[in-house]
């Protein structure tokens, strides 16, 4: 390098803010024609003062352009790919296999006794 070129570099500082890792069991993903968003979300069903029945909801958006989303659905096909290769075929787990034929069950009898479901119930 000539010694103009190392003159006219200039320095440059980054400082790396890391954030408390985040668990998601859940994701939604929405999008309008600039941007798509990736809602990752971690929901705990817990029990409130006096026994009551809460839902827990903590969630971080992550908002990319189309094209860095494209290029994330890249990412993130060729990181499954690989996780298969080395560690074998990724599957549903069976307990989730079962608990979406009792969730099928119970709403084909509902629909059968036509009973109509609260707002606000969640199965996740």
């Amino acid at each position: 390098m000539a010694k103009e070129e190392i003159k006219q570099q200039k320095q440059m500082n980054i400082r790396v803010k890391d954030e408390d890792q985040f668990y998601s069991n859940e994701i939604s993903i929405n999008f309008n024609p600039n941007e798509i968003i990736l809602d990752f979300k971690c929901i705990t069903h817990i029990h409130d003062v006096g026994e009551h029945r809460s839902i827990f909801l903590r969630h971080k958006p992550i908002i990319l352009n189309p094209f860095h989303a494209k290029s994330f659905l890249s990412m993130l096909n060729q990181a499954i790919k690989d996780y298969e290769v080395k560690f074998g075929e990724i599957k549903k787990p069976e307990a989730l296999k079962k608990a979406e034929k009792i969730v099928k069950k119970e709403e084909k009898d509902k629909s059968e006794n036509n009973i109509k479901e609260p707002i606000g119930s969640y199965f996740g």
